[in-house]
C-alpha cells in the first residue's frame, strides 16, 4: 500500500529511508523498458528515495560519454537528462562483467560512474528498508 509518507521516501512508521535499486538490462534494443528504468529512478531521486541504478546488458553502452544522446523515444524525458539527475542525487553503476564484455574500463565511463560486481548488486538489493526492481 502506497501512503503518503512513502512517497516522500520516508516510511515515518519505522522511521528509515527507503530505498531502491534498479537494475536495467535493456537498451536501444527495448526502448521503452529502458526509458522507464530512468525514469522511475529520476522520479523517486525527486521524490527523496535514495536510488542505486545499475547498468547491465545493452544499457551497459550509457555508461559511456554520448551514448545517451543517441538514445531517443517520442514523449521521453531525454537520457542524458535523466542520467545527469541520477548521478547528482543517487548511485549509478556498470555491471563489472557487463562491461568486460564491451571492453568497457573505468577510464571510459562517465565521470561519477561506478563498475562493481554482483556482490555489490546482492548487498544493495537486500538492504533493509529496500525495494529492487528490474527492467
Amino acid at each position: 500500500m502506497v501512503n503518503a509518507s512513502s512517497c516522500k521516501g520516508v516510511d515515518y512508521d519505522s522511521g528509515m529511508a527507503k530505498k531502491l535499486v534498479i537494475k536495467v538490462t535493456a537498451g536501444a534494443d527495448a526502448p521503452e523498458r529502458c526509458s522507464q528504468a530512468f525514469t522511475v529512478a529520476a522520479v523517486a531521486l525527486a521524490s527523496g528515495v535514495d536510488v542505486s541504478l545499475w547498468l547491465t546488458g545493452e544499457s551497459s553502452w550509457f555508461a559511456l560519454p554520448g551514448r545517451a544522446a543517441e538514445f531517443e523515444l517520442p514523449h521521453a524525458a531525454p537520457l542524458p537528462d535523466l542520467i545527469e539527475a541520477i548521478l547528482a542525487g543517487g548511485r549509478l553503476t556498470l555491471c563489472t562483467q557487463c562491461a568486460a564484455r564491451r571492453e568497457i574500463t573505468e577510464k571510459d565511463v562517465i565521470e561519477g560512474v561506478r563498475i562493481a560486481g554482483a556482490q555489490v548488486f546482492v548487498q544493495e538489493a537486500l538492504g533493509d528498508e529496500t525495494q529492487a526492481l528490474v527492467y
